[in-house]
C-alpha cells in the first residue's frame, strides 16, 4: 500500500545473543536451517502488501546488508517499491544510534521523502506471522494517532515485556516497560491474560515526527520507543491497542522474541515437533529467504549396523550430508555434514558445520563453519563444555563458537574419512 513506509530495526547488538552475534548483527543470525531471523518480518511485510521498506542497520551489518541485497531484491524501483537498507550516517548529531527512537529520528529525512501516510515500526528479531494489513485497518477505524501490537501473556512473562493498561474503548492509558512489581492490569480482549506490547507500532506520519523531535531534545530520554515515546504519547494523543491475530493458526498464539540464547534454541526447536507449533510449510503465507545454490540432501550407509546415515524428526537443509551418523530432533542447515558413527540428538547446526567421526552431541548450538573433532563429546557434561571455552546457557543449552578451543573451527576435518 503506497500512503505506508514499514521501517525495519535492524541494528541492534544482540547481547543475549551471544556468541551467535559475535561476528554479524541479531537480524542475520541464521535460524530454522535456511532462514535468517529477520526472513520472518520480512515475509510478513511482502505478504501483508507492503513494498515500501526501509532497514535500518548498525551492528556488524555486512552479513545482513549481502543478505538483504542477495535475497531481498524483489521489486523494480520504477514502480516506487524497494528495501533499502539505510546505514547510520550521523546526520543529526555526532552520536551512534542512541536507542529504539533515535534510530529512526536520525531517519527523518529519508522518511519524510517517501511522504507516508502512516509509518509502520517493526522489529527485526522477532518469529511470527501477522497481516499488518488487518492492523493498519484497526488504526484507521479507531482513528488513532498511534497504534501498539498487543499480545496477552502470563503475569510472569510479562515482567519481560512492555505492558499496556487497556480501557474498554481500546485506548491504551497506561504502560510501563518490564514491570517487575505489582499486578499490570488485565487485558480487555483476554481478562486471564496481560496486554504486552510486540513492539509493532503504526504512527500517523506528523505524530511520528513531532514525538521523536521533541524526545531528542529530552536529555532525561533514553530514545526508546516503549521507554520514554510511548508514555509521552498517551498523555496526549489516542493510543490504540491492536490485539494480535495470529496466521499461524495454532490454538495458541505464536510470537516468539528470540533474544537470547535459550529462547533462540527453544523457538527453532518447536520447528522439529511432529506437529510443529510454528508452520513453516504454510502456502497461503510463504516464508522467503535467501535460496543458496546447492545439491539435494544425502544420507549414505543404509545397512552397515551403527553406520547408518539418519535423520528423525529434523529439518535438514540442501547441501547436507549425513554420512553414516544418526541425527534426531534437530537442525541442520545449509552444508552441514555428519560423519559416521556420530549421534545429534535435540541440537542445531548451523552453516557449514563438519562433525568428525564418533562424536556424541547432545542439545548444542554450533556456530557456522565449526570443525568437530572426531571423538568429542558436547552436552553430556556441562562442567566440561564450560572449562572447554563453550558457552552454556541457564537452561543448559551449550554453544560452540569458532574460537571456543583450539582445534574447533579447524580446517582438518574437511575430507576426513566417513
Amino acid at each position: 500500500m503506497a500512503s505506508v513506509l514499514a521501517v525495519l530495526l535492524a541494528g541492534g547488538v544482540g547481547e543475549r545473543l551471544y556468541p551467535l552475534t559475535r561476528d554479524t548483527a541479531k537480524p542475520a543470525v541464521h535460524f530454522g536451517g535456511t532462514y535468517r531471523i529477520i526472513d520472518f518480518t520480512l515475509s510478513n511485510c511482502i505478504n501483508s502488501g507492503i513494498r515500501r521498506i526501509f532497514v535500518l542497520t548498525q551492528y556488524k551489518s555486512l552479513e545482513l546488508t549481502r543478505h538483504l541485497r542477495q535475497g531481498w531484491d524483489l521489486f523494480p524501483g520504477e514502480l516506487g517499491e524497494f528495501i533499502e537498507v539505510i546505514p547510520p550516517m550521523r546526520r543529526v548529531h555526532s552520536y551512534w544510534y542512541l536507542g529504539t527512537a533515535d534510530a529512526v529520528y536520525q531517519n527523518l529525512e529519508s522518511i519524510d521523502s517517501e511522504n507516508p501516510t502512516e509509518v509502520l515500526i517493526l522489529s527485526g528479531d522477532h518469529i511470527y506471522k501477522m497481516d499488518y494489513m488487518d492492523m493498519l485497518a484497526w488504526h484507521r477505524r479507531h482513528s488513532a494517532a498511534v497504534t501498539v501490537a498487543t499480545i496477552g501473556v502470563s503475569v510472569e512473562a510479562a515482567k519481560q515485556l512492555g505492558v499496556a493498561e487497556v480501557a474498554s474503548d481500546y485506548r491504551i492509558v497506561g504502560f510501563e516497560e518490564k514491570p517487575q512489581h505489582g499486578n499490570p492490569a488485565r487485558s480487555v480482549f483476554d481478562p486471564d491474560t496481560v496486554c504486552a506490547s510486540m513492539g509493532i507500532y503504526i504512527f500517523r506520519h506528523d505524530v511520528l515526527r513531532r514525538v521523536l523531535s521533541e524526545d531528542a531534545n529530552d536529555p532525561e530520554s533514553s530514545h526508546d520507543f516503549g521507554k520514554d515515546i510511548l508514555p509521552r504519547l498517551i498523555q496526549s494523543e489516542r493510543v490504540i491497542a491492536y490485539d494480535f491475530r495470529d496466521l499461524n493458526a495454532k490454538t495458541v498464539k505464536y510470537w516468539r522474541d528470540v533474544g537470547t540464547i535459550d529462547a533462540y534454541y527453544e523457538a527453532n526447536m518447536d520447528l522439529v515437533s511432529v506437529i510443529p507449533e510454528f508452520n513453516l510449510y504454510d502456502t497461503q503465507w510463504p516464508l522467503r529467504t535467501m535460496l543458496r545454490q546447492a545439491p539435494p540432501a544425502k544420507f549414505v550407509f543404509a545397512q552397515e549396523g551403527r553406520r547408518m546415515g539418519v535423520a528423525m524428526d529434523s529439518i535438514v537443509a540442501p547441501g547436507v550430508i549425513v554420512s553414516g551418523g544418526r541425527v534426531t530432533r534437530s537442525i541442520l542447515s545449509y552444508g552441514v555434514r555428519v560423519n559416521s558413527y556420530s549421534e545429534i540428538q535435540n541440537s542445531i547446526l548451523l552453516p557449514a558445520v563438519e562433525v568428525g567421526r564418533y562424536c556424541r552431541i547432545r542439545k548444542t548450538i554450533i556456530d557456522e563453519n565449526v570443525c568437530v573433532p572426531e571423538n568429542s563429546v558436547i552436552g553430556e557434561d556441562l562442567e566440561a563444555d564450560r572449562a572447554r571455552g563453550f558457552t552454556v546457557t541457564e537452561n543448559g543449552v551449550v554453544v560452540v563458537s569458532k574460537d571456543a578451543q583450539p582445534g574447533f573451527g579447524q580446517s582438518y576435518c574437511m575430507g576426513s574419512p566417513e
